[in-house]
C-alpha cells in the first residue's frame, strides 16, 4: 500500500490510540494480572469487529484475514504490563493506583497495536492472508512469550515483528538491526549457610559475610577470566543480606542478581561454570553453598530477511527518519522467545523525554505514536505481499 496513505491513516486514528493510551496509563496492570486491560482491548476489538481469543492468564490474541486470495501470516506484537513504581510526574493522566506505573511504555505499545488493528481491518479487502495482533503480558518478568508460544501463539506465522518506545532517543525515530540486539537476562540465588558465634571469638563460628564478600568478587572473574573479553558479558549482584546483629558472626547470607550476554554459547556455559566458582568459594571458607540458575530471556536476534522488510517499511513512513542502526543493547526483551518460532524483526521507536526507561518521571512524547502505528501497518501489509510472490 502506498506509504502515504499509510501515514494518513495514523493520522486519522492518533486521538483515539491516544486516548486508548491515556486510559491505560491511570489503571496500570502488573504482570499476569492484566485482566481489565485484556477486557479493554477486548471491548475494542468487538467494535471493530476483530475476532479474538482469549488467552491464560491474560491476554489475548486477534486476527485480520484479508479478502483477497492468497496465503501467509504475519504477526505484530504489543505488550500491556506496567511496572512496580510509583508516578512522579505531574500529567493528568498520571497513575490512579499507587505503586504502580506504566514506566516503559507498555501502554503505548497496546495503544499503538489497537490502532494498527483499526487500520488494517479496514483496508482488509486491499490484501490476502492473515494479520496475527499478539496483545501479551507479562514482558517484564519474561513470562508472557513463553506462555504465548506455549499457546500457539506463532503456529502458523510466517514473520513476526514487535517494536518498543525509547526514552531519551528523537520521537518519531526509528532504531534497529540484524542480528543480537539485546542480551540474554538469566536470574541467580546463591544462598550461603555457615555458623553463628560471638564476634569477639569469630575463630567459633563460619562466617557467611566473608564468604559472601569473597564470592561477590570472585564473580566477576566469570568477565574478566573465564570468558573471551571481547565477547560482553556483565554479571550483576543486586542484593545481598547477612547477619542479624552487629556483635553476631552471620550464619547465613544470600544474594541474588543478573547475567547478561549477546553470546548464546557463553550464556550456555555459565551455569556450569557459576555453580563451580560458588561451591568451591564456600568451600575455602569453611561454608555451603546453594545456587539456583533461572534463564529469563533468550539473546534477541533479528533476522536479516525481516530486518530487511522492516527496514523498507520504515523508510517509507518515516523517510525523515531512515532506520538508524541500533546498538546492541543490555536490557532483555522476551520477544527473543518468538525469534526461535518464525522469522522476526523487532525496532526501538524513540519517544524522547528527558528521563529513561523505568524511571518514575518516565514520560513519552505521543507524537512518536504516528510514526508507531504507521510502520505496523506497513510492515504487516509489505510482508504479506512478499508471502504473496
Amino acid at each position: 500500500m502506498d506509504a502515504l496513505k499509510t501515514k494518513q491513516l495514523s493520522e486519522d486514528v492518533f486521538d483515539y490510540v491516544v486516548a486508548f493510551r491515556r486510559d491505560l496509563h491511570m489503571h496500570p496492570e502488573p504482570s499476569l494480572q492484566e485482566f481489565e486491560t485484556t477486557k479493554k482491548v477486548s471491548a475494542e476489538l468487538d467494535q471493530m469487529g476483530i475476532s479474538y481469543r482469549l488467552m491464560n492468564p491474560t491476554g489475548l490474541i486477534a486476527e485480520i484475514q484479508g479478502e483477497k486470495p492468497g496465503t501467509g501470516c504475519v504477526a505484530i506484537r504489543g505488550d500491556m504490563d506496567c511496572l512496580t513504581i510509583q508516578e512522579k510526574t505531574d500529567v493528568p493522566f498520571k497513575s490512579t493506583v499507587d505503586g504502580l506505573m506504566h514506566a516503559c511504555g507498555h501502554d503505548s505499545h497496546t495503544a499503538m497495536l489497537l490502532g494498527a488493528a483499526k487500520i488494517l481491518q479496514s483496508l482488509k479487502s486491499d490484501f490476502a492472508g492473515t494479520v496475527r495482533f499478539l496483545f501479551q503480558p507479562a514482558e517484564e518478568v519474561a513470562q508472557g512469550a513463553k506462555l504465548f508460544v506455549q499457546q500457539g501463539a506463532l503456529e502458523g506465522v510466517d514473520y513476526c515483528f514487535g517494536q518498543h518506545v525509547m526514552a531519551q532517543y528523537p520521537a518519531g525515530q526509528i532504531f534497529g538491526a540484524a542480528g543480537p540486539t539485546h542480551a540474554e537476562c538469566d536470574k541467580f540465588t546463591i544462598k550461603i549457610k555457615g555458623h553463628t558465634c560471638h564476634g569477639a571469638m569469630p575463630e567459633q563460628g563460619i562466617d557467611a559475610t566473608v564468604c559472601a564478600a569473597a564470592m561477590i568478587m570472585n564473580l566477576q572473574t566469570l568477565v574478566s577470566r573465564e570468558f573471551n573479553p571481547m565477547d560482553p558479558l556483565v554479571v550483576t549482584v543486586g542484593q545481598v543480606h547477612s547477619g542479624s546483629r552487629f556483635n553476631i558472626v552471620s550464619g547465613e547470607a544470600w544474594m541474588d542478581g543478573t547475567v547478561r550476554c549477546f553470546n548464546r554459547d557463553i550464556a550456555h556455559a555459565i551455569p556450569g561454570v557459576m555453580e563451580r566458582v560458588v561451591k568451591e568459594t564456600a568451600a575455602t571458607f569453611r561454608c555451603t553453598a546453594e545456587l539456583v540458575y533461572e534463564q529469563f530471556t533468550d539473546v534477541l536476534f533479528n533476522d536479516e530477511d525481516a530486518m530487511v522488510i522492516g527496514k523498507t517499511a520504515a523508510e517509507k513512513v518515516a523517510p525523515d527518519h531512515v532506520m538508524h542502526k541500533l546498538s546492541p543493547i543490555n536490557g532483555s526483551e522476551d520477544f527473543a522467545e518468538y525469534t526461535a518460532h518464525a522469522k522476526s524483526g523487532f525496532f526501538m521507536l524513540g519517544c524522547g523525554g528527558d528521563y529513561p526507561q523505568h524511571s518514575d518521571y518516565f514520560y513519552v512524547d505521543e507524537e512518536s505514536f504516528k510514526t508507531g502505528v504507521a510502520l505496523y501497518v506497513q510492515v504487516a501489509l509489505d510482508t504479506l505481499d512478499l508471502l504473496q510472490k
